[in-house]
């Protein structure tokens, strides 16, 4: 008889607990945001993610009435900050600037990384970052035709810059290669520490060509010190109409090659944080300084529903297990 009386008794304490736990989450969500929110972004400054931290930041700050502080946490390909952000309390005042080798191509990849491509709440996509090829002003490749034409000329001659193995500038061009019908080997790769010594090695005349995005070479092409040849979109940018689209060279497979930055959060927010931040996306979404923002650095805006980012995200991790299994880059 005690037993089952003290088994009543934890039953309801257990109960009321529970009630009183959603209760708090529910009230915790109502007055969110209360105080400022940090946007960790997981590559150095200047980067994509950092950009698009600082452009969500400087337009969505009016909308959530606090803060936005956009904190570079770098380190192990983005882990160290992406890390972060899956081990914070899940209130919503951690998030995390999503890019596409932290969240895709490094789990896709490497089975060690801490963390699995779905282990984060899924907010929103934020903007695209087209990839673009790109060769010196000065270079004797007028288009991506000419630069294809070399490679297979001769095999293993020419050479491009990336920011290592298994990156974003690597793979791009093992799909470009792929398209063309060209091996891996048919162009050598140069790993480099960062984007941006690949870029100084492509104006160093140290490599033919750099294939990176539109974002980290939009200054670069605009100034005239790189010419670019092709733009993994399936149509001209308008702010590019001088570099002809994947699609229309008939190497539409290029578009796969895109960058791309989200916001996520740790695991398990409350559905109306999630909630509030898909209403708040959809204010800046409509906002003309979003829309100029993402256009000065030649980005596209890409705002989604959190179902749309996770199938987007899935469909990125398939794309570069499938890529890593056929170029033995999985481990």
């Amino acid at each position: 008889m005690l037993v089952r009386l003290r088994n009543i008794i934890l039953h309801v304490l257990g109960a009321s607990f529970f009630a009183l736990s959603c209760a708090s989450q529910s009230l915790m969500a109502q007055s969110y945001p209360n105080r400022p929110i940090n946007l960790v972004a997981p590559y150095s400054a200047g980067g994509d993610s950092d950009f698009s931290g600082r452009n969500l930041a400087a337009v969505a700050t009016k909308y959530v009435n606090q803060p936005l502080i956009v904190q570079n946490i770098v380190g192990a390909s983005g882990t160290i900050g992406s890390l972060k952000v899956r081990n914070a309390p899940p209130d919503g005042y951690m998030l995390l600037i999503s890019r596409v080798g932290s969240q895709a191509i490094v789990p896709a990849l490497d089975s060690k990384t801490p963390y699995k491509w779905s282990d984060f709440t899924f907010i929103s996509l934020l903007d695209l970052n087209p990839m673009v090829c790109v060769v010196k002003s000065d270079s004797p490749y007028k288009n991506i035709k000419d630069l294809i034409q070399a490679i297979r000329s001769d095999p293993g001659k020419l050479n491009y810059a990336t920011a290592g193995p298994g990156t974003s500038q690597h793979l791009s061009v093992e799909i470009m290669l792929n398209a063309a019908n060209l091996p891996s080997s048919a162009a050598t790769m140069i790993p480099y520490k960062s984007g941006g010594e690949s870029s100084a090695a492509l104006l160093g005349n140290q490599v033919d060509f750099v294939c990176n995005t539109m974002t980290t070479l939009a200054g670069q092409i605009k100034g005239g010190s790189m010419r670019g040849l092709m733009v993994s979109t399936p149509d001209r940018l308008k702010d590019y109409p001088e570099i002809p689209s994947s699609r229309e060279l008939g190497l539409s497979q290029f578009e796969q090659a895109t960058g791309w930055s989200g916001l996520f959060g740790p695991p398990g927010m409350p559905q109306e944080v999630v909630d509030k931040w898909t209403e708040t996306l959809k204010k800046v979404a409509q906002d003309p300084s979003w829309e100029a923002g993402n256009k000065s650095a030649g980005a596209i805006p890409a705002i989604r529903s959190p179902s749309e980012t996770e199938l987007f995200v899935r469909q990125q991790v398939q794309l570069y297990e499938k890529l890593g299994t056929s170029l033995g880059l999985r481990k």
